[in-house]
């Protein structure tokens, strides 16, 4: 009866005292922004030009992937009007920004509150001594000018978004808080385990008078431990020992604990501060594979980069949210965030997905610097592990990638120095957290000083071979003792197709039209301009092939999810996107996401390559090899209604895991169809539709335009590249250039394959976007380029 009177009167005090809990306000609404780069207050707030906006928000939204050269590097104001109806003299009150790039400045009725150095990563200005009852004036200055201090590089191959690109919060917290809960999991196997939580105690008039409860509660949310101290210096902690049985964290089931710490004075509650907690153990064994608790599990992996096609890096939760959803998807167990710390929804959503994170300090190229330079970057490392500490589902701290290439500094690149400074970090991170691993990426000369290295191996693309993937990684699994390879793949442009890429061994083969001698060596794929679906398909399928059949290969991290923007790509297909991704810009999947998910995935699916190669030609009577990509147990083809034969997928067979047929085409339209069969008896489909011809298109000598009216509202305009004969020039891959003239405006600067004005075409076609302006006006459109000297098109409204 007694611990029931307790555990009542424990509750009855938590609901009293909720007023002076921390409380945690978004505030990223109604702000006004100024595109100035004053440093001058006064000057900020007389301007008149500012613009109503919501956070989060960067100026390099669009400018970062227009057709200009170069992007805004500058600074810009933001305002707003914060009200705080009542202030309690024993409240403290702090502004939280969860990243802001990358030098900010914050000022509260008209005093500097404080700054931060560096981006991406969360900080937190007090402003208790700035704020009055009632309105208060914030205005934050954010700058993402060159800084040759502060890390990453100017020379990185992504853009450095400048503004508040992450949420802002405002927090109202008791005099005497918790400032930070450090959690940690000294041991843990299927049988027992424990965890400390040692809490970091705000006490500014020590109070003797204060304790701290804990709470652990399994991921039911039933009560596995509790325990109450007294707090008696600035940090606290507690253990709870002998958990029994305790439901492991891992990438297929990623159970997680909670833990609720209650800071009390006199018997009251003050502050609450909840975390969550998974248990789980790893080793990457000596010169072979990844375990996670107790068991072999090989790495699939992919980047991520933190940007999306309108909005740049400035993405809301959702679509945070629905990268790691599409990732988890295609069942990859493991990502490396590239080359910086992410928003906070990131690693919430790994912890949640299962999902294993590589978190990166983004000291990306450059060099090693000056004093300044490496007292700013050890700054970084030091922030990144306090925020990121409790997340279960990072295992590595990365202190860098390619950092010595392209130095900033004079001498930038030398190795002693170099050495050095990375045997500092890796001491600052190993002492900050003994429990997890220390990585690079491509900076061999420091390669024995982290415990996890990434050499750099790009088989098929920027050198060799893909089919040299097995030599390279048995080279390395025996150099280096915990070898993981990171960043592998190449650029595919969509709706490009050949009907005979290159081949594994680098050589491009007649198409069937010229005699069978007519071939040629490649020396570097990345040069020669062909970016098809297929090649990257046939690549990938190869890369997975290996890795899925090497039980001592640790695993392998695709480089990247997502197309993304950057300064120095700006003659690619897309101008200044980097298309490496698995998906576009905005998260549509390319013909490579599905090889993945049939290697990785156990939601049955069959997808016939390829959804966007529908228009094909070859000699008559010519078969052409068809893939079909499935995680189904066997697969039947169907064409025109007939069987090409039932086939056994084998994970030993490549290309697609012997899911491959012969077709010979007719004229005109062709179905296709797969079913695909899993062990239970379960059947999935897919259908595709190809018009194939037997003659070959001619030179291309002009450019035909139409239209099509989307769900949206927006119209679709596409241009092909036809020749004398009006047949579709499918090897035609010049770039285009769209314009509307009147009635509208083109869904510009996005960095997808329907979203800039400048594209190459893909087998002879090209499309953009267009949204009608409401005018009622007809809307005019125009492509051209050096070769057609323009046409154009009238939509009249709908």
């Amino acid at each position: 009866m007694k611990n029931y009177t307790f555990a009542l009167l424990f509750f009855f005090q938590i609901c009293l005292s909720s007023i002076f809990a921390q409380t945690k306000m978004n505030i990223n609404d109604n702000w006004l922004y100024l595109e100035n780069h004053t440093l001058n207050l006064n000057e900020a707030q007389k301007a008149t030009n500012w613009t109503s906006l919501n956070l989060p928000h960067t100026w390099n939204a669009e400018d970062a992937t227009d057709l200009n050269p170069g992007y805004r590097r500058d600074a810009s104001w933001y305002q707003k009007k914060l009200n705080i109806p009542k202030i309690d003299k024993n409240q403290r009150y702090s502004l939280y920004f969860e990243g802001s790039n990358i030098t900010t400045k914050v000022y509260v009725n008209g005093k500097e509150a404080g700054g931060h150095i560096g981006g991406y990563i969360g900080f937190s200005i007090n402003i208790t001594n700035f704020i009055n009852e009632g309105n208060n004036d914030i205005f934050v200055r954010v700058d993402n000018s060159y800084d040759i201090e502060i890390i990453p590089s100017q020379k990185s191959d992504f853009f450095i978004y400048g503004g508040i690109t992450r949420d802002v919060w405002f927090v109202s917290q008791y005099k005497n808080h918790i400032d930070n809960l450090k959690i940690t999991t000294p041991q843990v196997s299927a049988k027992n385990a424990s965890v400390n939580i040692l809490a970091s105690i705000v006490n500014p008039e020590n109070s003797a008078a204060l304790s701290l409860t804990v709470i652990l509660k399994n991921p039911k949310g039933k009560k596995v431990a509790s325990k109450t101290v007294s707090v008696l210096d600035k940090t606290s902690s507690i253990k709870f020992e002998n958990i029994k049985n305790p439901e492991l964290w891992d990438t297929e089931k990623p159970n997680l604990y909670s833990v609720t710490a209650f800071l009390s004075e006199k018997n009251q509650i003050k502050d609450t501060v909840a975390e969550k907690v998974g248990f789980r153990w790893f080793e990457f064994k000596d010169h072979g594979p990844f375990f996670l608790n107790g068991k072999r599990l090989l790495i699939r992996g992919t980047h991520r980069h933190e940007e999306q096609a309108g909005v740049g890096a400035a993405m809301s939760n959702a679509q945070h949210r629905a990268d790691m959803e599409s990732i988890k998807s295609m069942s990859a167990n493991f990502v490396r965030l590239a080359h910086y710390p992410q928003d906070p929804e990131i690693y919430k959503a790994c912890d949640e997905l299962g999902l294993l994170v590589w978190d990166e300090l983004p000291w990306c190229r450059g060099g090693i610097g000056d004093e300044l330079w490496q007292t700013n970057t050890k700054n970084m490392l030091a922030e990144i592990i306090n925020q990121n500490y409790n997340h279960p589902s990072i295992i590595i701290w990365s202190l860098g990638n390619e950092m010595n290439w392209l130095p900033d500094f004079p001498d930038g690149d030398n190795t002693e120095k170099t050495n050095a400074f990375l045997t500092e970090l890796n001491n600052i991170a190993h002492k900050m957290d003994p429990s997890r691993k220390t990585a690079i990426r491509k900076y061999y000369e420091g390669s024995q000083i982290v415990d996890v290295f990434s050499p750099s191996i790009w088989s098929g693309w920027y050198s060799g071979s893909y089919k040299s993937y097995q030599k390279a990684i048995d080279v390395y699994k025996k150099e280096y003792k915990h070898f993981i390879h990171a960043e592998y793949g190449g650029d595919s442009h969509v709706g490009r197709h050949s009907e005979n890429p290159i081949t594994g061994e680098n050589v491009i083969k007649a198409e069937g039209w010229e005699e069978a001698i007519v071939q040629t060596k490649v020396a570097n794929i990345a040069q020669i301009g062909d970016w098809s679906e297929n090649y990257i398909v046939d690549l990938f399928d190869w890369h997975l092939h290996i890795s899925e059949n090497d039980p001592m290969f640790v695993g392998n991290i695709q480089w990247a999810f997502k197309d993304f923007a950057t300064p120095l790509r700006p003659e690619d297909a897309i101008p200044y996107m980097n298309q490496k991704g698995l998906v576009d810009r905005n998260g549509i999947p390319k013909d490579a996401y599905y090889v993945f998910k049939s290697y990785w995935s156990a939601v049955p699916f069959t997808y016939i390559e390829s959804h966007t190669w529908t228009e094909r030609q070859g000699p008559e009577n010519t078969p052409r090899t068809l893939s079909v990509f499935s995680n189904c147990e066997k697969v039947t083809l169907y064409h025109q209604g007939k069987s090409l034969g039932e086939k056994q997928r084998n994970l030993s067979l490549y290309p697609a895991n012997g899911l491959t047929w012969d077709v010979n085409f007719l004229k005109g339209e062709n179905t296709l169809i797969a079913i695909g069969e899993t062990k239970d008896g379960k059947k999935v489909s897919d259908t595709l539709k190809i018009n194939y011809r037997f003659k070959k298109n001619d030179t291309a000598t002009s450019l035909q335009l139409s239209f099509e009216k989307l769900k949206n509202g927006n119209y679709l305009v596409t241009a092909i590249a036809i020749d004398n004969g009006n047949l579709r020039c499918l090897d035609y891959e010049e770039s285009v250039y769209f314009q509307c003239l009147k009635g509208g405006k083109t869904m510009k600067n996005q960095g997808t394959p329907t979203g800039s004005e400048s594209i190459q075409m893909a087998n002879g076609k090209a499309s953009i976007e267009v949204v009608p302006d409401g005018s009622g006006i007809p809307i005019e459109m125009t492509a051209l380029n050096q070769s057609f000297k323009g046409e154009y098109l009238k939509i009249m409204p709908q």
